[in-house]
């Protein structure tokens, strides 16, 4: 859209300064044909008076040939100053040829044109008193005796001629200044279009970081760990014969089942399959039976009877932080108890999960940076995906006592993210 406006005020500009140029060359043309029609009616008055064809003729063409000449070099040099002696030559030459016949005070109107299309105003006020002077004196210098009429005519002209004139510049001046302006309107729109054009990549790119740490967090949090499961239950069935391994395999079938439903949704990036048809304190039950029949780890789930309910996203969050964090004490605490509760805190709600299993250096993991083979990595994406909705999570833990971890989500930034 942002480019056809730009398109569209460039033709317009292109309009503008084309119907502009169309109507200063249409006065130009008209002052030329003016000049070159009051030139013939002298020639033939001053000719039909008596003087000689041959003056008649070098005066009238010496005068056109200087008009027509300063017009051509005007247009190609663009110099006020050369134009000024221009303008004083032909006065000259005017003049001269008033001095053979009276008849050349014709020419006086398009000398009143110049004045006021060249000089500058005082400048053309002066020049025009001057040439309307010469105008008044030419009868009474060749004949003697003058009229009303020869003097209240050439007034009425030279200033008709003079306002015309300092119209025409104004024309000019305001042409100039349409074309500027619109010139300055095509720019600020093609600078427009360049901005939203860049913010149309960056918002794509932002979109496309969201989603990739999305799938990230929800490949870490499900997939992953069914993953990371499977390889525990493999390695235990090879490894030991207290578990027959019709039930190993049959807990791997579940396991990889789950996780194929889970790469399923997070492509669709549909509703986690452990919400579906159910509560968050159902899908934690589940789970922690799960993981009590898997590992033989005892849990205990403690919920609140007066947790509210929470929008979707709220459910997603706190799932996948419960998800993430027991895949941590199945891999690596060695626990013999888990224990995880969901708590209202009044404006907050609040799950924590503590262990008894070796733990480890909390005041360390925020700091490190992610690698592929760092546990850290799903610490850090659970405070991220927490963070994105208002929420944080808080991590206790010394090297052998244990570990407990306490996400937290305000209930008014979570209604937010229904």
């Amino acid at each position: 859209m942002s480019k056809k406006l730009s398109r569209r005020s460039r033709a317009d500009a292109r309009g503008v300064r084309g119907n502009g140029g169309r109507v200063i060359w249409a006065i130009r043309l008209g002052q030329v044909a003016i000049t070159v029609v009051l030139l013939v009616i002298a020639a033939i008055r001053a000719a039909a008076d008596g003087v000689p064809l041959p003056w008649v003729l070098a005066l009238s063409l010496v005068f056109a040939g200087w008009y027509l000449g300063g017009l051509i070099l005007g247009d190609r040099t663009r110099d006020l100053a050369l134009a000024i002696w221009w303008l004083v030559g032909l006065a000259l030459i005017w003049t001269g040829a008033v001095a053979v016949s009276s008849e050349f005070v014709w020419l006086a109107f398009p000398l009143w044109l110049l004045a006021g299309f060249i000089l500058p105003l005082t400048w053309a006020l002066t020049l025009s008193v001057v040439i309307l002077a010469v105008v008044i004196a030419a009868p009474i210098l060749h004949t003697g005796a003058t009229s009303y009429a020869n003097v209240i005519g050439p007034v009425v002209g030279g200033v008709f001629a003079l306002g015309i004139a300092r119209g025409y510049l104004e024309l000019v001046r305001d042409g100039r200044e349409r074309r500027r302006l619109i010139a300055s309107l095509v720019a600020a729109q093609e600078e427009t279009a360049q901005l939203q054009d860049e913010l149309a990549r960056s918002q794509r790119e932002t979109g496309a970081g969201l989603e990739r740490t999305r799938v990230s967090r929800d490949i870490h949090d499900t997939v992953a760990q069914s993953l990371s499961s499977i390889g525990m239950l493999a390695r235990s069935a090879r490894s030991t014969e207290a578990t027959p391994q019709n039930e190993s395999l049959a807990q791997i079938e579940q396991l990889a089942r789950e996780g194929l439903v889970d790469a399923r949704r997070i492509v669709n990036a549909m509703t986690p399959a452990e919400l579906e048809g159910s509560a968050l304190g159902d899908a934690l039950r589940r789970m922690l039976m799960r993981m009590e029949e898997e590992t033989g780890i005892r849990t205990d789930l403690h919920i609140d009877d007066s947790i509210p309910i929470l929008p979707m996203a709220a459910e997603v969050a706190l799932l996948r932080t419960a998800q993430s964090a027991l895949a941590n004490v199945r891999s690596h605490a060695t626990a013999e108890r888990v224990v995880v509760t969901l708590a209202d805190a009044g404006d907050t709600v609040r799950l924590d999960i503590v262990d008894d299993g070796v733990g480890f250096d909390a005041t360390r993991w925020n700091a490190k940076q992610p690698r592929r083979d760092d546990g850290g990595y799903g610490l850090r994406a659970m405070r991220a995906r927490l963070r994105d909705i208002g929420g944080d999570l808080d991590v206790e833990s010394v090297p052998g006592e244990g570990a407990a971890l306490s996400a937290s989500l305000p209930l008014a930034t979570a209604a937010e993210h229904r």
